[in-house]
C-alpha cells in the first residue's frame, strides 16, 4: 500500500473530507453530544471460513474472545457474504449495493485469470468504489457520528476513492503483509509489529477518543488472508495442541489467534470506557476460508483450513466460498445467546445501520438489503425478501488449467439454492436444510422449481443491470 510518497495530496484529501458529504444525496442527521443511538464496531476478518470459530465448530482454532462476543449476542448461522472474494464483498457492504450495480465482482481485472482459453469472454469489471457512491460510513457521517477505519480498504487508490474521501474521519490502510507492512497515510512501525496488533492499537485509541460521542469504527483485518504468517509464541501454542478433522495448520490457528486478541482487546476497551450497553459490535468475514478444494476436485491450490460440511472454498459460489459467520453484540438490547438460521448478507449492513444512526437513506441510490433490527430486537423472526442473490459473470482460476469457479448467477430462496453456470446453461438444485455440502443435485427432480427460480433469476438480472459474459471470439473458444 503506501510507500512513502503522496504525503501532501493525502493530507489534503483529510482535511476536505469534513465537507465532502455536503451535496452528496444525503441529508443532515442527528448531532451533537450522546443519544439513544449505538456506537458501531464492525470487525471484518479476511477469508475466515465458516467453520474457523470455535462457536462455529472448530475443534482445533481457539476464540475465546468470539466465543464470548457470540454468547453475549445473536449469532446468524446462514449468513452470508455478497462475494466469493474480497473486493465484491467490500463493495457491496460500503455501497450497500449488489454487485451488478456497482460493477464490482471480482479482484483485479477480467485478464487476471485465462479467460481466453474458455467459450466465454467476461465483462469487464470495476477496479475500485465509484466516487459518486454514498457509503454507509458518508450515511452515518451526515447523521453525526464519527467515523474511522484502521485495516483493508481495497476499493480503489486514487485519492477520490480512499477512506478520507468516502466519509471516513481518519483512516490508516493497510494489507499484504502481516510484518514488515507499509500504511497509507505513512506511519512509523517499530520492527517485528504485528498488523492485526497495529490495527487493534490504533481502534482501542480510537474508541478511547471519542467514547463521548456517537461512533463508527470499521476494523477490517487483514487476517487470514496470506502469507500464512503469524506470531512464533502463537504458533508454538498450537504446535502442541490436537489437531482436529481439517483443522490442523499452527500458523492459521495462530493467525485466528491474534484475530480473537484483537476482539478481546476491543471489547475491553469498550467495558473500560463504560460505553457496552450504548455499542453495538459486529462481526464477519469477506469470504469462505481457503479451503474445501480436494475434496471439490480442484487440486491446484494450497489448502489451510477446510470448511467442511460445506462445499469447497474461497473463490467458489457454492457454500463454501460464500456463506460466513455473522454475530451481533448489544448488551441490553440483542438478547445474549440467540441464535438464527434466517439468511442475511453483506448488504444487509447499510440498512440495518442507518435504521440505528436515524440516518437518510442516499438519495437515488438504491439499497439491495434488508434493515435487520427488526430481528435483531426480537420484533421478528424472519425477513420478508424472496431471494438472495449472486452474480459472477467472469473466471477464478485455481492453477493447473483447473477454476474455482467459471460464470455463474445464484440465487437462494428458502432452503433451495439454485446455480445457473453461464458458458453451457447447466443447472444445479440443492436443498440447503437437508444437503449442506451440495452433494445431490435435484434438477432434474423438481422441474417446477427450477423454472420459478431461474424466472425469479432473470428478473433480478434484469432490475440490476447485471452484465452477461459473451461468446469468446477472440481466443481458444471451444
Amino acid at each position: 500500500m503506501g510507500n512513502g510518497r503522496g504525503r501532501g495530496p493525502w493530507l489534503a484529501v483529510i482535511l476536505a473530507v469534513a465537507v465532502f458529504g455536503e451535496g452528496a444525496g444525503i441529508s443532515k442527521g442527528k448531532t451533537g453530544p450522546l443519544d439513544d443511538r449505538p456506537n458501531v464496531v464492525f470487525i471484518l476478518a479476511d477469508d475466515l471460513g465458516w467453520t474457523d470459530l470455535h462457536c462455529f465448530g472448530s475443534g482445533y482454532y481457539r476464540t475465546p474472545n468470539l466465543d464470548r462476543l457470540a454468547a453475549e449476542g445473536m449469532v446468524f448461522r446462514a449468513g452470508y457474504s455478497c462475494g466469493p472474494n474480497c473486493q465484491p464483498t467490500r463493495a457491496a457492504l460500503m455501497s450497500g449495493q449488489y454487485g451488478p450495480r456497482t460493477g464490482v465482482y471480482t479482484v483485479g481485472s477480467r485478464d487476471r485469470f485465462a479467460w481466453r482459453t474458455r467459450p466465454l469472454e467476461p465483462p469487464e469489471n470495476v477496479l475500485e468504489l465509484d466516487p459518486g457512491v454514498v457509503t454507509v460510513a458518508e450515511a452515518l457521517k451526515a447523521a453525526g457520528y464519527v467515523t474511522g477505519i484502521f485495516g483493508k480498504w481495497h476499493l480503489g487508490k486514487r485519492e477520490a476513492c480512499l477512506p478520507p474521501a468516502q466519509g471516513f474521519d481518519e483512516a490508516i490502510i493497510s494489507q499484504g503483509k502481516h510484518f514488515d507492512f507499509e500504511t497509507t497515510p505513512p506511519v512509523a512501525v517499530p520492527e517485528g509489529t504485528y498488523l492485526a496488533d497495529f490495527l487493534t492499537d490504533r481502534a482501542v485509541d480510537f474508541i478511547e477518543r471519542h467514547a463521548d460521542e456517537p461512533f463508527f469504527l470499521y476494523l477490517p483485518h487483514f487476517v487470514v488472508h496470506s502469507p500464512i504468517e503469524a506470531k512464533e509464541d502463537l504458533i508454538r501454542r498450537f504446535r502442541s495442541l490436537p489437531r482436529a478433522g481439517g483443522h490442523r495448520n499452527p500458523t492459521y490457528a495462530a493467525m485466528i489467534a491474534s484475530l480473537d486478541e484483537s476482539v478481546g482487546r476491543v471489547l475491553e476497551a469498550i467495558d473500560e470506557e463504560g460505553i457496552r450497553d450504548r455499542t453495538l459490535v459486529i462481526f464477519s468475514s469477506d469470504n469462505g476460508g481457503g479451503g474445501g478444494y480436494e475434496a471439490a476436485g480442484i487440486s491446484g491450490i494450497r489448502e489451510v483450513t477446510t470448511n467442511a460440511p460445506l462445499r469447497s472454498g474461497k473463490g467458489s459460489l457454492y457454500e463454501g466460498g460464500i456463506r460466513v459467520p455473522w454475530i451481533f453484540r448489544w448488551p441490553g438490547t440483542i438478547a445474549a445467546g440467540s441464535e438464527s438460521v434466517e439468511p442475511i448478507l453483506s448488504v444487509d449492513l447499510y440498512p440495518t445501520l442507518l435504521e440505528l444512526a436515524g440516518g437518510d437513506p442516499p438519495a437515488g441510490q438504491p439499497l439491495d438489503g434488508e434493515n435487520l433490527v427488526p430481528m435483531l430486537t426480537g420484533k421478528a423472526d424472519s425477513i420478508d425478501r424472496p431471494a438472495l442473490f449472486w452474480h459472477f459473470p467472469g473466471y477464478l482460476g485455481a492453477g493447473q488449467g483447473q477454476w474455482r469457479t467459471t460464470p455463474v448467477s445464484v440465487i437462494r430462496s428458502g432452503d433451495l439454492k439454485l446455480l445457473q453456470f453461464l458458458e453451457h446453461g447447466t443447472i444445479e438444485l440443492y436443498d440447503l436444510a437437508r444437503d449442506l455440502g451440495e452433494s445431490r443435485n435435484l434438477a432434474g427432480e423438481r422441474p417446477e422449481e427450477v423454472k420459478r427460480l431461474l424466472e425469479e433469476l432473470d428478473a433480478w438480472r434484469a432490475r440490476v443491470g447485471a452484465p452477461l459474459p459473451g461468446p469468446n471470439r477472440e481466443g481458444e473458444s471451444r
